[in-house]
């Protein structure tokens, strides 16, 4: 069955991506510029000393998470593991909000007590950001067991990366929601080094859309640097779950050009293969010039969005670095007796 709908799959990928509006591309191109420069700003403040813990960036992998976006419908709901600011960036979380949890801030998410990896918003349908390698795969196997209960036409989308594709109950999560049917999209975001480890070193079955084939999960490679073809196979699985067709399974085929945090320094590949990512592959860069080719925008025009999403990360900047801290009685709220 899982093959049968691969082979169609892969027929309906032959084409290429489909083109998005202009105003799609724009949005597009704002978003990804924001969790971009958002990003950069973070890694500088950890730099500095002003966000302590860990610090996983985002940058390079922007076009999964927006194009992710661009197919779902309002009350889906987003779950994730710890590399999560453009994740809440592109749900709609306020930039001071994220920001001011990063450095421990009354006014964060989490009212700074999450940082950068435990933070929620019920408004946005955001659910964490989560530390534990793979945990997040049960919990949004649970979301989706909910909006089945419920009838709600609702769809859990979960993201996890390669190396937590590894984990054991990533399986027993897929069993469960091919077996009941749940309306659950699996995001595998292959960034192609886990921890620091290649992925042909570490995966018996490097493709990872084929991870489910044993539970007659369908699943399809994407090229996760194209926020066209992103949105394109999340119409396609949003659809496929929302019908009520089970879990579907998406590989992101992406790429991180920071190391796998904040610590590290990224050796285990070259600096030629980073740049040539950069050259050849940028998300946000490949947006840009499909906007300036198609004479939507001029180069002012980019230029003012930059402008504009420099300003908004700056005065998240300022925020998280002049909003209180937490009063010490926070350490009692929001616990379950």
């Amino acid at each position: 069955m899982a093959a049968a709908k691969a082979t169609k799959i892969k027929a309906q990928n032959e084409s290429g991506p489909a083109p998005l509006t202009n105003e799609q591309e724009l949005d597009a191109y704002r978003m990804m510029l924001l969790i971009r420069r958002f990003e950069e700003k973070a890694g500088q403040m950890y730099g500095m000393g002003l966000i302590g813990g860990f610090c996983h960036l985002y940058i390079g992998q922007e076009a999964v998470v927006v194009g992710m976006q661009l197919a779902m419908e309002e009350g889906d709901q987003v779950i994730t593991g710890y590399r999560d600011h453009g994740h809440m960036l592109a749900c709609g979380m306020e930039a001071n909000g994220v920001m001011a949890e990063l450095t421990g801030r009354r006014g964060g998410y989490s009212k700074g007590k999450g940082g950068s990896m435990h933070m929620f918003s019920i408004e946005k349908q955001f659910f964490g950001g989560h530390g534990i390698v793979g945990a997040q795969v049960s919990l949004g196997t649970g979301l989706a067991f909910a909006n089945r209960y419920r009838k709600n036409g609702k769809v859990s989308v979960t993201y996890f990366g390669d190396g937590a594709a590894n984990q054991g109950q990533v399986y027993e999560s897929f069993n469960m929601a091919e077996l009941w049917r749940l309306p659950v999209v699996y995001v595998i975001e292959n960034n192609r080094y886990a921890m620091g480890t290649a992925v042909s070193r570490a995966s018996a079955q490097a493709d990872f859309s084929k991870r489910g084939a044993s539970f007659n999960i369908p699943g399809e490679q994407v090229d996760g640097m194209d926020v066209r073809a992103v949105r394109e196979a999340a119409l396609r699985a949003l659809a496929h779950a929302r019908s009520g067709e089970g879990p579907y399974i998406l590989e992101m085929q992406t790429y991180r050009y920071r190391g796998h945090s904040m610590s590290d320094p990224a050796k285990y590949r070259s600096k030629e293969e980073v740049q040539k990512m950069r050259n050849e592959h940028d998300p946000i860069e490949q947006v840009r010039n499909r906007l300036l080719a198609s004479g939507a925008v001029s180069e002012d025009d980019l230029k003012k969005i930059d402008a504009d999403v420099r300003a908004v990360v700056q005065d998240a900047a300022e925020f998280a670095q002049t909003n209180p801290e937490p009063d010490v009685s926070e350490l009692w709220t929001d616990i379950v007796k």
